[in-house]
C-alpha cells in the first residue's frame, strides 16, 4: 500500500512514534483520526510523495506507536502531548519546518501544534473537524446522535474499554460504515485496522483521546484566550457528513484562523478514503502554492 516507504520507529523520550516516510521535496506531515491509523493514507500519501516527502505517522495510543500509561488528567493523550510528539519526529527526521493536513483527531493535533508550534508549521490542512470548543457548545440531538461515540467514549473507565472490548471488531465495523459511504473500505483495510485496534491498550488509549478532548484539550483552548492559528490554513470537509449539514463550517474557522481558505468534498467524513482523487487535488494545489 505505501510502495517506496520506508517504515521508521522514532522514541520522542514519552512516546516511540511508527511512521512511514517516503517521496522527496518538502516535508508534509499527514495525520490520520479514530479509530484509524496511518493506513488511512494508502490512496493519498503514495501520490503525494510524487511532489513532497511524506512522513505518515500512527499516533500515540493507535497503531503500532507505544500506549504510554494514562494519567487521571488526561495530558498524557492531550491534542498538545500528540503535538508534541510530531513535531520531536519530525525534527528527529531533520525537518525543523514543515506542512501537515490531519484528518479527524489528527485534525485535532494539527489545530494545537499550529497554536503550540507556529515556528514550525508552514502550512496546514484540516480535515472534516469543527474546532472541539465549538462540538461541545453547540451540542444538539442531531450533533449527540451523529456523535454518540464522543459521549459514549468519555464515560470513566473502564465501562467503554469493556463494552468495545466484548467485540472491537463489531465496533470498528460499525464505527467506520456509519460515517462513510458503501463499500470505501476493503476488507483487507479493515482486517488491518482491526489488528491493533482489536487490542486492549489500543482501546484504552483511544478512549483517554477522547477522555482528554472533553477535558484537558478544552482547558487548552481557552488558555489560547482566542489566539488564532497563524499559518496558511485550509479546511476540508464532506459535503455528506454531518461538519457539511450541521455548521457554517469556514464562517466558524475564520474565528480560530487568520488565513483560511476551504471547500466541500463529494464524500462523507472518511475523505482521503472516500475521495482519493478530489484529496490529492485539492491538497496540491493548497500546498504546491
Amino acid at each position: 500500500m505505501f510502495e517506496g516507504f520506508q517504515s521508521r520507529q522514532i522514541d520522542t523520550g514519552e512516546a516511540t512514534i511508527n511512521l512511514r516516510i517516503g517521496g522527496q521535496g518538502r516535508p508534509l506531515l499527514l495525520l490520520h483520526g479514530y479509530p484509524e491509523t496511518g493506513i488511512m493514507w494508502h490512496k493519498v500519501a503514495p501520490r503525494l510523495a510524487e511532489h513532497f516527502t511524506c512522513v505518515v505517522p500512527d499516533l500515540r495510543g493507535y497503531g503500532d506507536s507505544s500506549k504510554p500509561a494514562s494519567d487521571k488528567e488526561h495530558y498524557v493523550y492531550s491534542k498538545r502531548a500528540n503535538a508534541n510528539d510530531q513535531v520531536k519526529i519530525m525534527q528527529a527526521l531533520g525537518f525543523e519546518k514543515f506542512m501537515v493536513a490531519g484528518h479527524d483527531r489528527g485534525g485535532r493535533v494539527t489545530h494545537r501544534m499550529c497554536l503550540d508550534h507556529p515556528d514550525r508549521i508552514e502550512r496546514a490542512s484540516i480535515l472534516d473537524i469543527m474546532p472541539t470548543p465549538v462540538v461541545f457548545g453547540t451540542v444538539n440531538q442531531r450533533i449527540a446522535t451523529a456523535y454518540y461515540h464522543w459521549f459514549f467514549l468519555i464515560q470513566p473507565f473502564d465501562y467503554p474499554e469493556r463494552m468495545i472490548g466484548h467485540d472491537p471488531e463489531y465496533y470498528l465495523r460499525h464505527t467506520l460504515r456509519a460515517l462513510s459511504a458503501p463499500d470505501t473500505f476493503p476488507e483487507e483495510i479493515i482486517r488491518e485496522y482491526l489488528r491493533t485496534f482489536g487490542r486492549k491498550d489500543t482501546i484504552h488509549a483511544t478512549c483517554e483521546d477522547y477522555r482528554a478532548g472533553a477535558s484537558i484539550d478544552l482547558e487548552h483552548h481557552k488558555a489560547d484566550g482566542g489566539r488564532k492559528i497563524a499559518c496558511p490554513l485550509q479546511i476540508l470537509w464532506g459535503e455528506k457528513g454531518l461538519v457539511g449539514r450541521a455548521y457554517e463550517t469556514m464562517k466558524i474557522w475564520r474565528e480560530y484562523a487568520d488565513n483560511v481558505i476551504g471547500q466541500a468534498m463529494a464524500s462523507g467524513h472518511f475523505i482521503p478514503e472516500e475521495a482519493p482523487d478530489e484529496t490529492v487535488k485539492a491538497l496540491l494545489g493548497f500546498f504546491k502554492s
